[in-house]
Parts: C-alpha cells; structure tokens; sequence
C-alpha cells in the first residue's frame, strides 16, 4: 500500500500542492511571523507556493490576516518577500 501524501492547499493560487512542495509561514505564539523552510517552527501555519507572485496573491487577498486572525504590518511583509528571495529555488 502507497504511503499517503500529505497535501496542503497555497493561499496565493489556492491549489493543493504536496507538503514538501509549500513553504510554512508561521506566527509564532510571541506573534512573529516568519517563513518556515524546514516545517518544525511552533505556532500556527499557512502555506505558500515557493514563488514570489504567489506570495503578492496572498497579500493582496488578506489570505494571511484571515489564517492567522492578526492585521500583518507591511514590515512582515516586507520580511517575508527578503526570505523568499533567499531560499534557492529547489526548497531547500
């Protein structure tokens, strides 16, 4: 029997993607948020493809504010598109 894999939905083009393929943002319980390359951060997460327009869909959405219940500063934002600048282009 195949090993079940687990799919999460992205904010940004709200497709279901595999895990692995999303990158976690997180608010942490202090109320930072971050992204989460690795998947083990603490505290409330939502999934974004590993692609900067998806991330721009989710702002211009409200889609973080409305899984997190928390107004998101433009200096998260601007923290969060620096990260995903960052990350190589394969995930890892």
């Amino acid at each position: 029997m195949p090993k079940k894999i687990p799919m999460r939905q992205c904010l940004g083009c709200r497709e279901m993607k595999p895990k692995q393929a999303l990158i976690r943002v997180v608010r942490s319980p202090e109320g930072a948020v971050s992204l989460d390359f690795k998947g083990k951060l603490p505290g409330r997460g939502a999934y974004v493809c590993p692609d900067p327009a998806c991330l721009a869909k989710a702002r211009k959405s409200r889609a973080l504010e409305r899984a997190f219940s928390a107004q998101m500063p433009d200096e998260v934002w601007a923290g969060l598109e620096m990260q995903m600048k960052e990350v190589p282009q394969d995930g890892q």
